[in-house]
């Protein structure tokens, strides 16, 4: 019995012990605002792994290598923040000014308005904005059904169909961007080049052709995966095999 006590002193302790060490995201802040940008970015490393991710956790830790110039890193957390919130502006502006300080300006394919509208469309918001919104639109249909079904007035009844054939189509809009941007968090099928420069190969092999020249942090699709080679897509559409130690997915 004795035993068993001392065995539940030290759980406690150790738990107590655990989460006096951890650091909290207003330390962690506290640290960037007096300019300690290293020790800022160890603090939001260490939240990530303690707190789990999050989107104002992975946009402070990107701003932390933005100040202290590693700039694959910062756009590295810079992605992974706008994977997460999509929508906030300030994520976007500073994403677009560290893609700006890297070598390869990529100049995207053309594709298809509806596409890039599509696209857009998607990232206005988070997966959770879009569910919220998914789940209101439906209850406003029921809503508006019931009053289509049960309402006398001719007006009421019009007001509720074209309401919810409205809210019909609202519904599957947004239940169609939350399955996209769902796929995007769990495929996660881009990357960022982390080393200052590797060659592309024509097949994933030390010796095939060299084909190009890229640099840290340019962003890539991921296509394929052999052993210790990746086949990856740059956004002008290029292809070719990069080491997998060159590289970090997002």
């Amino acid at each position: 019995m004795q035993t068993i006590q001392k065995i539940l002193i030290l759980l406690v302790f150790s738990v107590l012990c655990v989460k006096s060490s951890a650091t909290t995201k207003g330390e962690a802040d506290a640290l960037y605002e007096k300019e300690k940008y290293t020790e800022a970015a160890q603090a939001y490393e260490a939240l990530l792994k303690t707190e789990g991710v999050a989107a104002e956790v992975y946009y402070n830790l990107g701003n932390c290598y933005y100040k202290l110039d590693q700039i694959p890193l910062a756009v590295l957390n810079y992605e992974r923040a706008f994977l997460l919130n999509p929508g906030d502006a300030d994520i976007r502006a500073n994403l677009a000014l560290a893609r700006g300080k890297t070598i390869d300006k990529a100049v995207p394919p053309s594709e298809m308005f509806f596409v890039t509208w599509w696209r857009d469309m998607t990232h206005c918001m988070s997966l959770n904005g879009w569910m919220v919104l998914g789940v209101t639109a439906f209850v406003l249909m029921l809503v508006g059904l019931l009053l289509y079904m049960f309402m006398s007035q001719l007006t009421l009844r019009k007001f509720g169909f074209y309401g919810a054939v409205a809210m019909l189509v609202l519904t599957i809009v947004a239940n169609l961007a939350a399955l996209s941007q769902h796929a995007d968090l769990t495929q996660r099928s881009t990357a960022i080049i982390m080393t200052p420069s590797v060659t592309v190969k024509s097949s994933p092999s030390e010796t095939s052709t060299d084909l190009f020249l890229i640099h840290e942090g340019t962003k890539v699709e991921i296509l394929d995966t052999i052993k210790n080679w990746m086949e990856v897509q740059f956004e002008e559409g290029k292809q070719g095999w990069v080491p997998v130690n060159t590289l970090e997915v997002i």
